[in-house]
């Protein structure tokens, strides 16, 4: 499982013309589901997720969580984020989990940060989603 954070100061998601999910200061996180990810690896990083210091303090030192400044998540789920990009020029797929698995282990996630935090948007499984917003930074991190 691979979860993609960036902090941002605004962000949304558009399927079919309609805005599904949005938050202002935040942090959008691209979630990736791999074949073998358990519903521990959705704990895990829910947990993380939630606790992950990346937002500045009176300082300006990334001490403080997304709770601590009180921002929304996006949670938006992204299988290209398990592509197989090491060899040829056209990324592979055979690691993401299948679908059926990848959508069930989202929403997992979903709910595990849910329950731990109110602040929750999402995208779309499997949707066509235009995702768009302003990277606070910019600040990008990869945790799996």
């Amino acid at each position: 499982m691979k979860v993609l954070i960036q902090r941002a100061l605004n962000a949304c998601v558009v399927v079919d013309g309609e805005t599904i999910g949005a938050i202002d200061h935040g942090q959008l996180v691209l979630v990736g589901i791999e074949k073998g990810d358990t519903e521990a690896d959705t704990q895990r990083l829910a947990d993380k997720l939630l606790k992950y210091r990346m937002f500045g303090d009176a300082e300006g030192k990334m001490n403080l969580n997304v709770q601590q400044v009180g921002g929304g998540v996006l949670l938006v789920s992204q299988f290209t984020l398990a592509a197989e990009t090491k060899k040829g020029l056209r990324p592979g797929f055979s690691t993401a989990a299948i679908p059926e698995e990848g959508e069930r282990l989202f929403n997992d996630f979903v709910n595990k940060v849910r329950a731990q935090y109110s602040k929750v948007e999402t995208g779309r499984f499997g949707a066509d989603m235009k995702v768009s917003f302003t990277n606070d930074g910019p600040v990008t991190f990869m945790l799996d």
